[in-house]
């Protein structure tokens, strides 16, 4: 087998390394210790490992080069080293969930997404951090320390998939899993310059991962490349028994459209909703739009339904549901939980199930009238993610204190309405230079229109290549 190195690992899909390991052209060896390396730097400047597991990873490597060796044929991830947000249950292992709190005792079985991911090959070399039981959109955790920022330390990643983030746009991994019930996914990715798929609820698997919030949790992955994006979601998505919310829907190859063109297609921008941004961040959208025009696409105007009242409906779903997950745990070790968990958690108890479930019947109701109206005339909509430029940890450490409600509801203003209605969103990086910070807006789609929003992707970063994030 030959093990000559190949260029820049850091820059490469998972997709590239899957083909360049099967081919001989690097050994699953050579490019697991690289990533392992990689992502010990990327822990010391922003703090994104939990659990770093590096002799397994090492010894699957060693499995999937000798099966190379006699000519197996293996699946597209062999031996690609990937790393994932630690909420997801892997046999023989507990996972930290970010919290004092977690599981008694060991998992019997695999998460659906590990074990899908595994079925195609893909190692995993460490646990990642997030955000305490993945409740909070900035990265912050008052029990496992605070995620920093690769493009600067002193600044948040957005979370709660805090580390997975982290280590993609260091160029340690790939691509990574995360969730996003409120903007977890889109919210780092946006804060760390790369991409990210939060695909339709219902279109992959919850199972044997840690719930927050049920009705709104959604996992995806997070990539420097959207070909990896199409790649991942292809392994990830589809029905699974363990989970009876996921859709019988038949899941498309995302890969096999990924270049058609985007000429002609209509995005559409609600000017008031952005307009409730920053300055900074409405002129990145602005960016994004251009960029979008060059590769052939339509700028448009479009208007959701009332914007408030959707993330009103969002909050009313989502605490009741997380405050019952963990009502056992407030009762009974109300101490070991991080101050701002906690005071988020309990403001759960006090909104009614009447309210809840008032929200949850609405749901139906209000995603068919945006597909009537705000979708109407367009194919796509385009809004930020974050309402303002990326802040300093420090300007966001409220702890849980009276401002925390105020200060997490403008961090995730443009993400939870979104997840409220349960439609699929592509994270896109801004057209980044010199010494400026990194942003992204989502690209949002008809409920399992991936496929579309993929393609649109693929268009955008040919125009705007992925970067490496170094401090600047």
């Amino acid at each position: 087998m030959s093990t000559g190195k190949l260029d820049r690992l850091d820059f490469m899909s998972a997709r590239a390394l899957g083909r360049a390991i099967a081919d001989k052209r690097i050994s699953s060896v050579e490019a697991t210790t690289q990533a392992i390396a990689r992502l010990d730097e990327a822990h010391k400047l922003t703090h994104c490992i939990i659990a770093r597991e590096a002799d397994e990873a090492l010894a699957a490597a060693k499995a999937v080069d000798a099966a190379l060796a006699k000519g197996q044929t293996l699946g597209p991830l062999a031996g690609v080293p990937l790393a994932h947000k630690d909420m997801f249950d892997r046999t023989g292992k507990i996972a930290s969930w970010g919290a004092r709190i977690r599981a008694e005792t060991p998992a019997t079985r695999d998460a659906t997404v590990i074990a899908r991911l595994q079925q195609a090959g893909a190692l995993q070399i460490a646990a990642l951090h997030l955000t305490e039981f993945a409740f909070g959109p900035t990265g912050h955790n008052y029990v496992l320390g605070h995620a920093r920022n690769p493009w600067d330390p002193q600044r948040i990643t957005g979370g709660s998939s805090a580390g997975t983030a982290c280590a993609v746009a260091y160029g340690a991994i790939p691509a990574g899993l995360g969730s996003d019930t409120a903007g977890s996914l889109r919210l780092p990715a946006a804060n760390c310059g790369i991409t990210s798929i939060k695909p339709t609820w219902s279109r992959v698997s919850r199972a044997g991962a840690m719930p927050l919030a049920a009705c709104l949790d959604v996992l995806g992955v997070i990539s420097r490349h959207v070909e990896d994006l199409a790649l991942l979601l292809h392994i990830l998505a589809g029905p699974d028994g363990r989970d009876a919310a996921t859709a019988d829907v038949a899941v498309p190859d995302y890969l096999s459209t990924l270049d058609t063109p985007v000429k002609g297609l209509r995005v559409g921008l609600d000017a008031k909703v952005a307009g409730e941004a920053h300055a900074d961040v409405q002129a990145m959208v602005q960016a994004v739009l251009r960029v979008l025009g060059e590769a052939g696409m339509v700028r448009a105007e479009c208007a959701f339904p009332d914007w408030t009242m959707l993330d009103h409906s969002a909050q009313v779903m989502q605490l009741p549901d997380a405050a019952a997950a963990h009502a056992h745990w407030l009762t009974t070790r109300p101490d070991d939980y991080g101050p701002q968990v906690r005071a988020r958690l309990e403001v759960g108890h006090f909104i009614s199930g009447v309210d809840h479930m008032t929200a949850l019947r609405a749901r139906g109701t209000l995603l068919q009238r945006t597909l009537d109206t705000t979708f109407k005339d367009i194919d796509v909509a385009i809004l930020p993610i974050t309402a303002d430029p990326l802040p300093t940890i420090a300007e966001l450490d409220v702890a849980g204190s009276a401002a925390v409600q105020a200060t997490m509801a403008r961090v995730v203003k443009f993400c939870r309405p979104i997840s409220y209605l349960g439609l699929p969103t592509l994270t896109l990086p801004i057209p980044r230079s010199g010494k400026q910070l990194p942003g992204g807006v989502q690209i949002i789609g008809r409920p399992f229109s991936e496929p579309l929003l993929l393609r649109i992707g693929q268009a955008y970063q040919k125009l705007v290549p992925p970067e490496i994030a170094r401090p600047l």
